[in-house]
This record gives C-alpha cells, sequence and structure tokens, in this order.
C-alpha cells in the first residue's frame, strides 16, 4: 500500500513540473504577441551583419594558383577555373576564375580550405538581379569589394542584436 502512494506522489508532483514548465513557455510566447513590430526601412536602413556573416565571395586574382582544391571542396563543383600550363616554368597560369551566385549555397568550404587565401568571404547580402545570369560573376566582379554599410553616410545602420528587436 505504501509504494502506491508514493507512486502516485511522484505522479503529482511530476504533473505540477510539467504544468509549470508548460506555463512558462505560454508565458514566453504572451510576452512576444505584445511586442510592437519594428519596420526597417530597407534601401535606407540596413542591418549589420555580425563578425561571422558568410556573404558574398572575393577573389585576389594575383594570390591564385589554380590549383582548383575550391572547385573540390564545393559540395556542387560550382568554381569554374580555366588555366593554361606554361611548360617553361612549369606551372599553370590562371586565364579565368568564375562563380555563379545564383547557384552558390555559401558554405565558405572554398574560404576555408584555399591554400593561398585568395578567397574571402564579404559582408555583401544583396545579391537580388532581375536576370539570374547577372549572377555569375567572373574575376573581374568578384574582385571588386562591395562598400561597407558601416561606411555609407546615405545609409541609418541598425545593429543586429537582441537589445535592438526591443525597439
Amino acid at each position: 500500500m505504501f509504494p502506491m502512494v508514493t507512486g502516485f506522489m511522484n505522479y503529482g508532483q511530476q504533473t505540477v513540473r510539467a504544468a509549470r514548465y508548460i506555463g512558462q513557455g505560454f508565458m514566453i510566447t504572451l510576452s512576444h504577441a505584445n511586442r510592437l513590430p519594428v519596420t526597417i526601412q530597407y534601401p535606407y536602413e540596413k542591418l549589420i551583419t555580425s563578425e561571422r556573416f558568410r556573404g558574398r565571395i572575393h577573389f585576389e586574382f594575383d594570390k591564385c594558383i589554380a590549383c582548383e582544391v575550391c572547385v573540390r571542396v564545393c559540395p556542387i563543383d560550382l568554381p569554374v577555373v580555366d588555366w593554361k600550363f606554361e611548360p617553361d616554368i612549369r606551372k599553370k597560369r590562371l586565364l579565368n576564375y568564375s562563380i555563379d551566385f545564383g547557384i552558390c549555397i555559401f558554405c565558405g568550404n572554398c574560404v576555408e580550405y584555399c591554400p593561398t587565401n585568395c578567397l574571402s568571404m564579404t559582408e555583401e547580402y544583396e545579391l537580388s538581379t532581375y536576370d539570374r545570369h547577372e549572377l555569375n560573376y567572373n574575376q573581374i566582379a568578384l574582385g571588386r569589394l562591395p562598400m561597407s554599410v558601416i561606411d555609407d553616410y546615405t545609409i541609418r545602420t541598425i545593429l543586429n542584436s537582441p537589445q535592438s528587436k526591443n525597439l
């Protein structure tokens, strides 16, 4: 008889604990429902991205040795590397390099595994266009650095932090 009573007490305690957790979760949901919406006027107000944000890839033509490591580590074999073997110096000479950002999944493997650090990620996240063929960037387009959101005086920057969500 005594084990049966303690079993009911344990069951009652577990039920109360579960009800308390459900109540706490519901209170969090209600606290988010009471917030006012924050509207960002996009072209004039932009978010400052975090340090680890992976945006568009930047390419430095002079550093590249045409090793094609970026092509091998890319899950979809996206970078196109055209090179020519120079027999007099017994090295490859890079002719063209391009990445199609309409297909790129921005995983960053090409940047991580590049032995010469000729690839890097920028903070640019505005890769929108009406024609998908314009997203195919060659070495010239990849070499251009985008203007930083912080340095652009025409844009009011908004911090991307939990405190800014309560504004």
